[in-house]
C-alpha cells in the first residue's frame, strides 16, 4: 500500500481521511501546522467530534500506519501527497488564490519527480489545471488530481466509504492513480474532467444554500402573517414524496455553503443572481429575528441567551456559525447576552442550566439534538428550528 502525508491532516477533511485510508491499510501521516492538534491525534485523542474516529484513532496508531507531525520532511518519503487547503474568501467575498500560491512556495522543495499531488478540498474552478501549470513551471513533475471531499462533518469518517468519490486529474495518468487510491476506499467512483469535478463540489454546496434559503424565505413569509411555518412544511412534505426532501428553516452557515456560492458567483462573472438572492436570505436571517422580536418583547431591559453556537447541530465546530451573528446583533439591542453550546469549548459560556436561570429570553441558535429535551424552566424559547418541546417558532 502507499505512503501517503496528508497536509492540514488534523482538520475536520484531512484527519477522518487520514484514518479512513489507514484503515484501508495505507501508511499515513497527518501534516498540520497546530502542534497542540498534532500532539493530542498522536495521543489518541480526536481533537474534534466525528463518529466512529475515537475508537479508530487509538488502533492504526497502535499498528503505526497513521501518525501526525510538523515536520514538513514527511513530504520527501510519501508517494501520495493529499492537500486539503481550501480556497477561502477575501473581505470582498472574492477568492483568494494566493493560498495555493503559498502553498507551491512553500513545499515545492519537499515535492519530488513522480509523485501524486491530490487536491481534496474545494477549489475555485480552474485551479487544479492552474496549479499543475505552475508545478510545471518550477520543474517540479508531480502528477495532480482533484477528489473533493464531499462527507457532512462529524459523520465524515463513515461517510468516506459510502458516498460515492468524484475523481479527476490532469493527465489520464494522474486521473488513473487517484481513481486507484480511492478505490481502496470504495468501488464507487466517479471519472470526470478537473473542471468538472470542481463545479460538480461547487454546485453541490450551493445548491443546499439555495434549498436553505429557500426555507427560510418561506419561513419569514410564513411568520409575516403569524402562520407556523413548520405546520405549512407538514402539509407541504408529508407522504407527498416532491416535497420529501424540502429543508427546515434556521441558519445555514458553516465554512462551505456560504463560501462556494459565492466562488460560483465570481465564476459566474458576478451575474448568479439565484447565488447572491440566497445570501441575502440566509445571512439576513438573524437580523430579522431580532427585529422581530423587538416588536415583542423591551429586549433593552432584558437578558437574553443564545443556545448553541456550532454551526449545525450536534457538532463542536463553530466556524462561520451564524450564532455569532445572531449574538452580534443581540448585543446591541439588550441588557445582557450569555452564550451557551454543549460541544464548543470557550470560556466565554455559560453552563445551560446557567443560561436558562439568568436568561429572560433564550433564542436557540443551533439544533442541538439534546435541546429536544431539555429543561427550559417556563423560560420564553424563540425556536425557529423547532427543535424544541416548548420554543416558539412564530416571532
Amino acid at each position: 500500500m502507499s505512503e501517503i502525508v496528508i497536509i492540514g491532516g488534523c482538520g475536520h477533511v484531512g484527519l477522518p481521511l487520514g484514518l479512513a485510508l489507514a484503515r484501508a491499510g495505507h501508511r499515513v501521516v497527518g501534516l498540520d501546522i497546530d502542534a497542540t492538534k498534532v500532539a493530542e491525534t498522536n495521543a489518541g485523542r480526536m481533537p474534534f467530534v466525528d463518529k466512529g474516529a475515537d475508537q479508530l484513532l487509538p488502533k492504526v496508531l497502535a499498528d503505526g500506519s497513521f501518525r501526525c507531525t510538523t515536520d514538513k520532511g514527511c513530504l520527501e518519503q510519501a508517494e501520495i501527497v493529499i492537500t486539503v487547503i481550501g480556497t477561502p474568501l477575501d473581505e470582498h467575498l472574492n477568492p483568494r488564490f494566493e493560498v495555493y500560491d503559498d502553498l507551491i512556495a512553500a513545499d515545492r522543495t519537499f515535492l519530488r519527480k513522480g509523485q501524486l499531488l491530490v487536491l481534496r478540498s474545494t477549489v475555485y474552478p480552474g485551479t487544479t489545471e492552474r496549479i499543475a501549470a505552475a508545478l510545471v513551471r518550477e520543474g517540479i513533475e508531480v502528477d495532480v488530481a482533484f477528489c473533493p471531499e464531499r462527507v457532512a462533518e462529524g459523520v465524515a469518517l463513515e461517510e468516506i466509504s459510502t458516498l460515492p468519490q468524484i475523481v479527476s486529474g490532469t493527465s489520464e495518468r494522474a486521473r488513473a492513480r487517484a481513481a486507484q487510491l480511492f478505490r481502496t476506499l470504495t468501488s464507487d467512483v466517479i471519472e470526470m474532467a478537473p473542471l468538472a469535478a470542481e463545479l460538480t463540489k461547487l454546485f453541490n454546496n450551493t445548491w443546499r444554500y439555495i434549498q436553505f434559503a429557500t426555507a427560510n424565505q418561506f419561513y419569514m413569509i410564513a411568520n409575516e402573517y403569524g402562520l407556523d411555518f413548520y405546520e405549512i412544511h407538514r402539509a407541504m412534505t408529508e407522504k407527498y414524496p416532491r416535497a420529501k426532501a424540502f429543508p427546515k428553516a434556521g441558519f445555514a452557515a458553516g465554512p462551505c455553503l456560504f463560501k462556494d456560492t459565492m466562488q460560483i458567483a465570481s465564476f459566474h462573472n458576478n451575474a448568479f443572481f439565484l447565488g447572491h438572492s440566497a445570501m441575502l436570505v440566509n445571512e439576513g436571517l438573524p437580523n430579522y429575528v431580532v427585529r422581530r422580536a423587538l416588536l415583542r418583547w423591551p429586549l433593552r431591559d432584558m437578558t437574553v441567551g443564545v443556545i448553541g453556537m456550532a454551526f449545525k447541530g450536534d457538532s463542536d465546530d463553530p466556524r462561520e456559525s451564524l450564532s455569532y451573528k445572531l449574538k452580534k446583533i443581540l448585543e446591541r439591542e439588550c441588557r445582557e447576552v450569555l452564550c451557551s453550546d454543549p460541544f464548543v469549548v470557550d470560556e466565554r459560556f455559560v453552563p445551560f442550566e446557567e443560561a436558562v436561570e439568568r436568561c429572560d429570553l433564550l433564542f436557540v441558535g443551533t439544533p442541538h439534538t439534546e435541546y429536544r429535551s431539555a429543561d427550559f424552566k417556563g423560560k420564553t424559547v424563540v425556536d425557529i428550528w423547532n427543535i424544541t418541546k416548548v420554543g416558539i417558532s412564530v416571532v
